[in-house]
């Protein structure tokens, strides 16, 4: 059997866990929003229409935040066609998923149903098809208490109380060709510095995020950064990060090291965002927002794109629903280590999607919601990570993959809370097929008894659940766990996610 071994120290600070860490994403994009959060005449919906088997799952899974209304979306999105009566709200076409949208959810539907749920709503603006005049507006609605024109018309639509958003994106991957209104660096820079400080003129307690590149793979990554931070540093707080990932070639141990890639991502970022505060002599610090990241099957949803007749216009049509296995949930996983190890500058992120595109949450119309596999990880790292991230050190045997170099097959990250006297140890077991046996020294956190250990992994990596079995994947207790002395022993499944919760004396 393989060997590997963590160790931490409870001084070596890295951050605290963000609860913007467990962000979510809704879109107007397939069927998230229509016969996912949204059904009215659904058995389980209330009288605003939301889905409550998907509002109880939702809670479950632990959502903080949730960005809307796009993604592509927002860069064609008129904002005031989903205020208002629904009876005179305008059907539009998306150009950007090629769909129709009703708008029949809309802004205030959205801040109801985040209230609902007690998640924070994190606004894009559209810097596509749109721009200054149309972000101010849309802030004076939201946001200004009342006795203007926006602001009382928000009252008039039923909402007398404003919406108090604090975090906005200023659009969508502009770097992107097939964003509508695409733009080339400086000219976006200088679009999203005059929004941005026109923005906190209007309210300056306001967190704002400027867009990065939309992948690390693009050919403008870095310089893009760059030049858009010389125009916005001192007016944003944020600058995004996107990435998907996907197995290609069969090449299962390659996919399951994608991690690696983000890591290297954020690292990227950080020394372009601190390169241009030094040139600029500025000491405030940018952080990181990874707004969208997950895993998606980019190239099967690309060829059935290409393949669709250009006048199949429909509303809420059925994309990329991937079906997630096992793998998936363990890359996931991972990617959430990753997020927290990075805690010092990933202060946001946002898991795209939330239902039904991308997502942990599947719903058939007029029938059940059920948990994908990528559904666990989340939930039970939002349930666990609490306190502080500490400097996790790794020691493992290593393997060499295709994309990402020679990487060590053990990866994790502990949490610890030091007033709850509570620790949790994430690990991911990156072998194909052997066993890992893991020695974890916790001295310095004096635990005293393991208080939960779950795993997540299947003989089949390939095993994924689905309406008629939505729990064939779950997790299940993690054999080999004993704690002796301070000192942490488990075996680690090959194409494994595990958790493990410890009590702790020192508080």
């Amino acid at each position: 059997m393989l060997r590997a071994s963590v160790t931490v120290d409870p001084a070596a600070i890295v951050s605290p866990v963000h609860r913007r860490t467990f962000g979510s994403f809704v879109e107007h994009m397939g069927r998230c929003v229509y016969t996912g959060i949204y059904e009215p005449g659904h058995p389980t919906a209330d009288a605003d229409g939301f889905r409550r088997d998907v509002a109880d799952l939702v809670r479950e899974l632990g959502v903080t935040t949730v960005r809307y209304p796009g993604g592509n979306f927002v860069s064609g999105y008129r904002w005031e066609d989903g205020v208002g009566p629904r009876d005179r709200r305008p059907v539009r076409r998306d150009l950007a998923w090629h769909s129709i949208e009703t708008n029949q959810f809309g802004l205030d539907e959205f801040t109801a149903w985040c209230r609902g749920l007690d998640i924070e709503p994190m606004m894009a603006v559209n810097l596509g098809t749109r721009g200054l005049a149309e972000a101010l507006d849309l802030l004076e609605y939201c946001n200004h208490p009342g006795g203007t024109h926006l602001s009382d018309q928000r009252a008039a639509n039923g909402h007398p109380e404003p919406h108090g958003i604090r975090m906005w994106c200023l659009g969508n991957e502009m770097d992107g060709p097939w964003q509508i209104g695409h733009l080339d660096a400086r000219s976006y820079g200088r679009k999203a510095g005059q929004v941005a400080r026109a923005m906190r003129m209007a309210d300056r307690d306001l967190e704002l995020v400027v867009c990065g590149s939309s992948g690390s793979a693009m050919p403008t990554f870095g310089q893009w950064e760059a030049t858009v931070l010389e125009e916005t540093y001192d007016a944003v707080d944020h600058i995004s990060l996107h990435a998907y990932y996907e197995e290609r070639d069969g090449d299962l141990a390659d996919f399951l090291g994608s991690s690696t890639d983000m890591d290297r991502f954020i690292d990227s970022v950080v020394s372009t965002a601190d390169a241009v505060g030094a040139r600029l002599r500025d000491p405030k610090r940018i952080q990181l927002s990874f707004d969208e990241w997950n895993v998606w099957y980019l190239s099967r949803h690309q060829a059935r794109a290409a393949a669709q007749p250009a006048d199949d216009w429909q509303v809420a049509p059925r994309v990329i629903e991937d079906r997630y296995s096992v793998a998936d949930a363990v890359v996931v996983g991972n990617m959430l280590i990753s997020l927290l190890r990075h805690g010092d500058r990933v202060t946001a992120a946002s898991q795209a999607q939330l239902v039904n595109v991308i997502a942990p949450i599947m719903t058939e119309p007029g029938g059940p919601a059920w948990r994908q596999t990528v559904f666990h990880p989340f939930a039970l790292t939002a349930r666990a990570a609490r306190g502080r991230v500490l400097h996790t050190g790794v020691t493992a045997p290593r393997y060499t993959t295709a994309s990402h170099g020679e990487i060590p097959l053990l990866d994790a990250v502990v949490t610890f809370d030091e007033e709850e006297g509570t620790a949790s140890l994430f690990a991911v077991n990156r072998s194909t097929d052997q066993h890992l046996a893991l020695a974890a020294d916790l001295r310095g956190l004096a635990p005293t008894a393991v208080t939960d250990a779950r795993t997540l992994s299947d003989e089949d990596p390939y095993a994924h659940n689905t309406m008629d079995a939505p729990d064939r994947v779950v997790p299940r207790p993690a054999g080999g766990v004993t704690l002796d002395g301070g000192r942490l022993s488990a075996v680690l499944p090959p194409v494994s996610w595990s958790v493990i919760t410890l009590s702790t004396s020192r508080n």
